[in-house]
């Protein structure tokens, strides 16, 4: 599925958090989401990237956004990472990467000549009303913090 593009209508979908328990985007209408996907928790990069959001997250919230991040990771293996890392946003299990595929950032990776399918680390802004409102696809894992947080400041 191709990567979904700003202007697009998010697609809802229900997957079971750090606990267990089912979070669905639309519950989260009239607020923006960051909806962050990740390859796999408790890795360097991911855990640069995780903590990085975790440090703005209460500037996030003063921007009216909150952060839901999607691995294909379980449940049991979010609440370690959340735990391990302080982390203070919602962590989504996505195991079948139906998700992933919905948003179009499963697909094609290679690392260190292996070639495989995973998740592309690419994060989608959604508006109040549920539709992409921007695509952050060319970031650091250190920098993706503040790449989101200088976009929303001057929206």
């Amino acid at each position: 599925m191709p990567l979904l593009q700003a202007g697009s209508t998010a697609p809802d979908f229900t997957l079971p958090d750090q606990d267990g328990q089912p979070v669905s985007l639309s519950q989260f209408r009239g607020r923006n989401v960051l909806v962050y996907f990740y390859p796999k928790a408790m890795t360097p990069g991911c855990t640069t990237q995780a903590c990085g959001l975790r440090d703005v997250n209460a500037e996030l919230a003063e921007l009216n956004t909150v952060v839901l991040g999607i691995s294909t990771d379980s449940p049991k293996r979010l609440k370690k990472f959340i735990e391990r890392d302080g982390l203070n946003f919602t962590l989504l299990g996505d195991e079948d990467h139906a998700v992933a595929d919905a948003f179009g950032v499963w697909g094609p990776k290679k690392f260190m000549g292996k070639e495989y399918d995973g998740i592309h680390r690419v994060s989608f802004l959604i508006d109040p009303a549920g539709h992409v409102s921007h695509v952050f696809d060319d970031f650091k894992t250190s920098n993706h913090h503040q790449v989101v947080l200088d976009y929303l400041k001057q929206v």
